[in-house]
């Protein structure tokens, strides 16, 4: 039998909101294995992700937190660490959206990109885990332990394109974030490697978008949250150890056709 040896860790999850999302599917899977769970939503998501996973038994607080706000990195630890404990898995997960192009409205609700569009991105998609890492690490070592994770999930790096170009421009950044976080925080006993997403059904896909995404894959399907968030509970666990630095393509393989 294969034991992650996981019974027992804190782990904090960003972008927790929607129980249909990858952030609730990644705390179940986690749950699953007895870690203990802060789960990091927008202040204008409720509790119900978390309150799920209480009455099926598991260790789950939530926090509100506004991820834009550069001391939030500081909140979520402090939060954590009173609540359910030292954090040794962080999972970032959370993603500002909203559809930008160069090339002015093409429809589908897009905007034309500007400064407040994109800035509003960065703080989300890329400043906010990189800032999540260095408190992460900072208190890893002050408390001197030796085992730690870090696991970012983002939408596929290098795939860019309208209607998502701030998007895909701060998420992208986060496979250099992740390569830099392996190097340096590798010392410390502590892993980072990067999960690109797919585009998965979350509860928003026409089904034409599905059965197109189904027809792309040699899988013969669409992709679900729990086929991502197993990948990051295999990169959390003890199987995982000798893997940082890495970027696993979840996407069911498309684009192999």
């Amino acid at each position: 039998m294969i034991d992650p040896r996981l019974r027992g860790r804190v782990a904090v999850v960003t972008g927790a909101d929607s129980a249909l999302g990858v952030g609730a599917a990644v705390a179940r899977g986690l749950a699953r294995h007895d870690v203990r769970l802060l789960l990091v939503r927008s202040p204008a998501a409720g509790d119900h992700v978390a309150a799920s996973l209480r009455a099926d038994g598991a260790t789950v607080q939530s926090v509100a937190v506004d991820l834009a706000d550069p001391g939030a990195a500081e909140q979520v630890f402090e939060v954590a660490e009173q609540q359910v404990g030292a954090v040794q898995i962080l999972v970032n997960n959370a993603a500002h959206h909203d559809p930008d192009t160069f090339a002015g409205s093409p429809g589908r609700g897009s905007v034309a990109l500007a400064a407040e569009g994109l800035d509003a991105h960065y703080a989300v998609n890329t400043r906010a885990p990189a800032l999540l890492i260095a408190e992460f690490h900072r208190r890893h070592l002050a408390r001197r332990d030796d085992w730690g994770r870090v696991i970012t999930i983002a939408a596929e790096p290098g795939c860019g394109g309208a209607p998502a170009v701030s998007l895909r421009a701060t998420t992208g950044a986060l496979e250099s974030l992740t390569r830099s976080a392996a190097a340096e925080l590798g010392p410390a006993g502590i892993t980072a490697n990067l999960v690109a997403s797919g585009v998965v059904q979350t509860g928003w896909l026409r089904r034409e978008a599905e059965q197109r995404l189904a027809e792309q894959s040699p899988l013969g399907r669409a992709g679900g949250p729990e086929d991502v968030a197993d990948v990051v509970v295999f990169l959390a666990s003890h199987q995982a150890r000798w893997l940082t630095g890495q970027m696993l393509r979840a996407t069911g393989g498309s684009g192999l056709r």
